[in-house]
């Protein structure tokens, strides 16, 4: 009977706790679309008929069960009050702060989440998932992506990720207002009609039990209000910061989210769960520009034990969309 249900019918079972019978295929496809629509990555964010265009034009070639509606990663950063820097090709983004900002601390300038949440680029996004949610009928999944707090943190306060694992981390202050303005822009998100938000945690600390506590006490409200729309929540944790420490000090934690990420150390732990345990995995990009039998390979069994499969970031522009359906539908088939 699974088989025949929509999507978005199969997530709303996925948060009653129920297994399905099939994996969600969710990639990340979202700049993909500045390509299709000849514009710049600059132009491409800024205007959102071009995406909903691009996205519905991928729609057609990529069958999938969710469509990437927004995926930025300096989204917040933007939005809280940094100033966007382009490369000559409008290509490449980084985000500027004023040369009074000290390294480590939060800027002086910093918006109010609030702000933030209202902010012209968070309404870009809000309208791309309102027009899909209406123009889309048959039911896919409307994606969106944050960063999580760790993540955002060391993007407001300047901090290298390679430094804060090694124990140089965001003072408590950043953590909390990256927290509540993740929490704010994932609202405005799912009340326009998104139903899969990632939670995109890059970079962590080494993790100690009540460091881990009290991550997951900043991002319990997040997924609250994700999970009250009837949305379901994806903590997507960086590869590099999936360490066999790190994923003992996580499955320790009570999640109402769905855990994923590319790490084999995460996969091998989380398959050797309970049965009822659900988590997501992330096919690293360089598995699409191999063999099909990679994508199996990597994950040591089939990818039919996981409730979801995406991308463990956005796909490149140059990728084969063809062939990345091949890769997951192997990595997804029953062994």
């Amino acid at each position: 009977m699974n088989e025949q249900l929509t999507p978005r019918q199969m997530m709303k079972s996925l948060l009653q706790g129920n297994r399905q019978a099939r994996t969600l295929i969710v990639p990340i496809v979202f700049s993909l679309g500045a390509r299709i629509e000849n514009l710049s990555y600059r132009a491409y964010l800024d205007n959102p008929t071009k995406i909903s265009n691009a996205l519905r034009q991928i729609r057609t070639q990529l069958r999938t069960d969710g469509v990437s509606c927004y995926f930025d990663a300096l989204l917040e950063t933007e939005a809280l009050g940094g100033t966007p820097q382009w490369d000559e090709s409008n290509q490449t983004c980084s985000i500027r702060w004023p040369e009074s900002a000290q390294k480590g601390e939060l800027p002086a300038c910093l918006l109010s989440p609030e702000e933030a949440a209202n902010s012209p680029r968070v309404g870009m996004a809000v309208e791309v998932l309102r027009r899909l949610n209406s123009l889309l009928r048959d039911e896919p999944l409307l994606m969106a992506g944050v960063s999580g707090p760790f993540t955002l943190a060391t993007r407001l306060t300047g901090i290298d990720p390679g430094a804060m694992r090694q124990g140089h981390e965001p003072p408590e202050l950043a953590l909390e207002t990256a927290a509540t303005a993740i929490t704010k822009i994932a609202s405005a998100f799912v009340d326009a009609g998104a139903n899969l938000i990632f939670i995109r945690e890059e970079n962590l600390p080494p993790l100690t039990s009540n460091k881990c506590q009290n991550w997951v006490s900043l991002l319990a409200p997040l997924f609250n209000v994700v999970r009250f729309y009837e949305a379901m929540p994806v903590l997507q944790i960086g590869a590099e910061s999936a360490t066999a420490e790190n994923i003992e000090m996580i499955f320790q934690q009570e999640w109402d989210a769905i855990l994923c990420s590319a790490s084999e150390e995460f996969l091998a732990r989380a398959q050797g769960r309970d049965e009822n345990f659900m988590f997501g995995c992330s096919v690293p990009l360089e598995v699409l520009e191999s063999n099909e039998s990679s994508g199996t390979r990597f994950l040591g069994v089939s990818g039919a034990r996981s409730a979801l499969l995406t991308t463990d970031r956005d796909v490149l522009v140059g990728t084969d969309l063809k062939r990345l359906m091949n890769v997951f539908e192997a990595v997804a088939r029953p062994t």
